[in-house]
């Protein structure tokens, strides 16, 4: 009888543990998923719109405001914003990603996408005090818009950088 039991529970524990299948295909939300680089300097032209020398001079103003005024300002284009649904969601993330896993705390970050036609702001806490939705607002629409749509990324881009400072100032 003894036999017999043993045999019946094997019966069913082995098929169970033959044909069991790990889920591979778990769904994950966009906030779970790490979608971003594991550096980051403070211009990242990740969609490839400016030249070295653009590079090399918007990265030697944003340290030098950096060491003025110790306010962090990171500068990143994409061109795909996936798992994210906006631009203004993919920012949130990355600026938290930006202080939590890299501990870098950036006080603005400006994410540009090209290809999306699209340029997001995003702002520590602090920094809203400093600097507010309207004038950061104003700021894309009157000083790098206009530069954008003349197909000079470069210059928008200065152009953003350079009121953002002279507002903290």
């Amino acid at each position: 009888m003894k036999n017999l039991l043993f045999i019946i529970t094997i019966s069913f524990l082995l098929p169970s543990t033959f044909l069991g299948q790990a889920n591979k295909s778990i769904p994950q939300n966009s906030a779970s998923v790490n979608v971003f680089s594991k550096s980051y300097n403070h211009l990242n032209d990740f969609e490839k719109i400016l030249t070295p020398n653009q590079i090399t001079t918007l990265n030697t103003t944003l340290k030098s405001s950096e060491k003025k005024s110790n306010t962090k300002i990171i500068v990143v284009t994409i061109s795909s914003i996936k798992p994210y649904a906006s631009v203004p969601e993919y920012a949130y993330n990355l600026k938290n990603y930006l202080a939590d896993n890299l501990k870098l705390n950036p006080t603005f970050l400006i994410v540009l996408s090209k290809e999306l036609r699209q340029i997001q702001i995003q702002s520590s806490y602090e920094a809203r005090n400093r600097l507010t939705e309207d004038e950061t607002r104003n700021i894309i629409n009157s000083f790098a818009i206009p530069e954008f749509k003349k197909g000079d990324y470069y210059k928008g881009l200065e152009n953003a950088v350079t009121q953002i400072i002279k507002k903290l100032e």
